[in-house]
């Protein structure tokens, strides 16, 4: 069956929405980089990845690491469009004693993996499951996102060095390649380039893709699940705040909630562009 590529837009843009009004309402939270990664989870968790909201704990399930914890936001709108919470606890966000903390927290909501929050730890435990699931000779797969700030962690390249030396062909990492850090330009505060040639001497299977280009995307997936002898890196560029103009490429929304006049021009904006999704390609 051929892939929806408009409903999993309209998805995109409307948890994009629930992110301003999620992070609006805490009157805290990181809007940007949950804008820039949420086409990536749409389409991991629409039509890639192996799960049931009605039993998340299924033996047979792949899994997601949310590695760049802050993006909360992002995977929370996922999780409760695909039905393992009602969306109206979305406004719960941030709120004493909700299941939506500001890092995802495993104890308190199924369908989180791992609790995550401390930067650079989110592939230690990927390699972790993904040598578990070989172990069991389980046909499970993990997939790990991670921020390009968080790149600069140590404890990520020890990883990186682990999961390719033992060939971990059942992980895939992501990288939401949005070049915007809390402090600004990930360039100017520590390069990371060349990625593609330092991933590829590690023996990773490296792919370079659009992060907002749905075909793209699912397209680097399928590359994934054929790839025999080594573990997938996905580069994925992105934009920081993507869809709503005054929040792209703009660092102060890193970590910076909408407030009410933002909000309102935003949700308008998302609004606007689900309006014209379809009728651009008829």
């Amino acid at each position: 069956m051929a892939t929806d590529f408009i409903n999993l837009e309209k998805t995109a843009y409307q948890i994009r929405k629930e992110i301003l009004k999620m992070t609006n309402s805490a009157n805290s939270g990181h809007p940007g980089g949950s804008m820039s990664c949420i086409d990536i989870l749409t389409c991991l968790y629409c039509e890639v990845l192996k799960h049931d909201p009605k039993n998340p704990d299924w033996e047979e399930r792949d899994f997601f690491i949310l590695s760049k914890g802050h993006a909360s936001p992002a995977l929370y709108g996922i999780l409760a469009y695909q039905g393992y919470f009602p969306k109206e606890e979305l406004l719960t966000f941030r709120k004493l004693g909700s299941k939506l903390q500001g890092h995802p927290e495993k104890i308190m909501l199924k369908g989180v993996e791992i609790t995550t929050g401390s930067l650079g730890q989110g592939l230690s435990v990927a390699n972790g499951i993904a040598l578990g699931l070989k172990l069991k000779k389980s046909e499970g797969r993990v997939y790990c996102l991670m921020g390009d700030g968080e790149l600069q962690e140590g404890q990520v390249w020890e990883a990186l060095l682990s999961s390719g030396h033992r060939k971990l062909n059942n992980l895939c990492i992501i990288l939401d390649r949005n070049k915007l850090q809390i402090d600004g330009c990930v360039e100017e505060i520590k390069s990371e380039e060349p990625i593609e040639e330092k991933l590829r001497a590690f023996n990773y299977n490296v792919l370079r893709i659009d992060g907002h280009n749905y075909s793209q995307i699912l397209q680097a997936f399928s590359v994934f699940k054929q790839t025999k002898d080594k573990p997938t890196f996905i580069i994925a560029d992105t934009i920081k705040g993507k869809g709503v103009s005054f929040m792209e490429n703009n660092v102060d929304f890193h970590g910076k909630a909408p407030n009410n006049d933002e909000l309102e021009r935003g949700l308008k904006e998302l609004d606007e562009h689900i309006e014209k999704i379809g009728k651009e390609r008829n």
